[in-house]
């Protein structure tokens, strides 16, 4: 028996005024499952993970994540979710350990001292603990994003530009810890309009163009040469 995918999204159209974002978007991704959404700047990308992320309701169709509904029991999808932003959305005038804590308190969690701790020697600032963000680089602000969905160790991944910002240490980690996030049966979808580490961790290339997904395909045997021409063909002709 066929389990239900952890994320389904069907008919999903998102307007802004007279402005139609997404335009009858389809996407399933299943627990085990990391799908690559490329598209151009303005594409809609953000806007798809901000609907699962229930941060903005659909204008028509629906998205739920671990069956919950995003638009109705958005408090129930919240707690199946990991959301890194493409702004790490950080509190600059808190210490790494704070925004941490604070964050966690913000989510309903309760982790130990211990906890906490692990979660920043994970993304390698556990010496900078109790500084001040704002003293920090933009790859350590991206990172102690990223130490979120460490700590709290959601189903799902929604990842805007997820390498953006970070030196290739820190994406070499990231590559890693999504793979192995993926392997213990997350689900992960990860948006981007270039065709960098991404495509290593993807298993899927589903391509954003005119509102909906142009194309859905298994990465396989691709080479970055293939998804640059299939890029080409289904987004750019769509533009």
């Amino acid at each position: 028996m066929v389990s239900e995918p952890l994320i389904r999204v069907t008919g999903l159209r998102k307007t802004f005024g007279n402005h139609r974002v997404l335009d009858g978007l389809d996407l399933d991704v299943r627990a085990g499952e990391a799908v690559a959404v490329l598209g151009a700047n303005g594409a809609g990308k953000t806007t798809l993970l901000k609907v699962l992320a229930t941060l903005t309701r659909p204008t028509r169709g629906t998205a739920t994540v671990a069956g919950h509904d995003c638009a109705k029991d958005p408090e129930l999808v919240r707690r199946e979710i990991g959301l890194v932003a493409h702004s790490p959305y950080v509190y600059e005038d808190l210490t790494a350990a704070e925004n941490l804590t604070f964050w966690a308190t913000l989510a309903g969690l309760r982790p130990s001292a211990a906890e906490r701790t692990g979660a920043l020697a994970t993304v390698e600032l556990e010496r900078a603990a109790g500084e001040r963000v704002r003293t920090f680089s933009a790859g350590m602000k991206r990172r102690l994003s990223l130490a979120r969905f460490v700590l709290a160790r959601p189903r799902v991944l929604l990842l805007d530009e997820p390498f953006t910002g970070l030196d290739q240490r820190a994406k070499k980690w990231l590559e890693e810890h999504l793979a192995s996030f993926k392997a213990g049966g997350g689900a992960i979808v990860m948006t981007s309009h270039s065709f960098g580490r991404e495509l290593a961790v993807a298993g899927r290339i589903a391509i954003l163009a005119g509102g909906a997904i142009a194309l859905d395909t298994p990465r396989g045997a691709l080479s970055a040469a293939d998804v640059h021409r299939l890029y080409a063909l289904h987004a750019e002709d769509a533009s």
